[in-house]
């Protein structure tokens, strides 16, 4: 095994100080030109990196942000990562993942090993936490911002999408287009995004006058939705539904190729289905899915720009809670009422 090239070895090469090594591969601390070109030239030759958990050490900083997803099933969730990811990249930091069951007890201990990092602040996608880690990462210093879940802690900064308002407008269309037999799939029911969605789109179907007609659990997952779609139809005639509201697209996806693939029915002819999150998938026109979208690039800038802004300014950032408007998306999978505009 070679020799460790060490910072000093750089500066030696390149003919500088080793302070102009570390401002150099600082981000934000300022070098000259022909400083910086002296250094990566040295850097490159002796196969110099940088010791980024050192740095910390000594500057307080790491420039590293914990990011924290539940699942990678759900085809919304790449799309985050990536967005959130690159935003965060492009102000200097790097981005750690994390995978967090919906147990808190895991997540936890997720946090736990994040906080080890010495990173600079974390961001929870879709994961709740406890209010004893709350605390912790509050007592550290370690801002903690919830991307896509609402929840009722003191001084945590929290953005979502208005999954109440969203879900009402599927509701009200459902509703407008004659349907009788209107069904929903539920996600986790520890979802703040869950209990949300579900509350606005029986207060959209009671704007109509109607109720909703049947119900099932899907836990956002591909074996619940299954599950949840067979024991809604599997039912004499006049009790399946004609129209099914799925919580998430992933879920609504599943919805459709169990309806056409397994019980032969047509969409939105027998039935219209309605997703939630415009997930990249959901334009594909072998499903045009009817959805709720989640504006993720406005959902993007506004956590990274909470998180930055608790992390440079923490005595005067102040906790934000985000509800971003939400658009019904309307395609092919759902039966469009005469004369609706959105």
């Amino acid at each position: 095994m070679g020799e460790r090239v060490t910072a000093q070895m750089v500066a030696e090469r390149a003919g500088v100080s080793q302070s102009a090594v570390s401002r150099v591969f600082t981000p934000g601390a300022s070098a000259s030109l022909k400083t910086v070109e002296k250094v990566r030239k040295a850097a490159t030759e002796l196969g110099y990196r940088p010791n980024v958990l050192a740095r910390a050490v000594v500057s307080g900083r790491s420039r590293m942000i914990g990011l924290v997803v539940p699942y990678m099933e759900n085809h919304f969730f790449p799309d985050v990562l990536e967005r959130l990811s690159n935003a965060l990249q492009d102000e200097g930091y790097h981005v750690l993942i994390f995978m967090a069951s919906r147990t808190l007890g895991d997540i936890d201990q997720v946090l736990e090993e994040i906080l080890s990092y010495q990173v600079d602040g974390i961001i929870m996608a879709s994961v709740a936490m406890s209010s004893d880690i709350a605390l912790r990462c509050q007592a550290q210093g370690v801002p903690v911002v919830l991307f896509n879940r609402a929840q009722d802690l003191d001084g945590l900064t929290w953005v979502t999408s208005d999954n109440f308002g969203g879900a009402r407008q599927v509701g009200r269309f459902l509703a407008a287009g004659g349907h009788d037999r209107i069904g929903y799939i539920a996600g986790w029911e520890g979802a703040s995004t869950q209990r949300d969605r579900e509350a606005g789109f029986r207060a959209g179907l009671a704007e109509a006058g109607r109720e909703l007609f049947c119900r099932a659990v899907g836990n956002f997952r591909n074996e619940g939705t299954v599950r949840a779609v067979r024991t809604l139809f599997d039912v004499p005639p006049e009790r399946k539904p004609d129209a099914v509201f799925a919580a998430s697209d992933h879920m609504a996806l599943i919805v459709m190729d169990i309806l056409r693939y397994e019980l032969g029915l047509r969409i939105p002819e027998d039935v219209s289905v309605i997703g939630y999150d415009d997930a990249p998938t959901a334009a594909w026109l072998s499903y045009s899915l009817t959805t709720v979208r989640q504006r993720v690039n406005l959902m993007v800038e506004e956590t990274v720009g909470a998180l930055l802004e608790s992390i440079e300014t923490p005595q005067t950032t102040k906790p934000r809670h985000v509800a971003i408007d939400s658009p019904l998306i309307v395609r092919k999978s759902a039966r469009v009422p005469k004369g609706w505009t959105t």
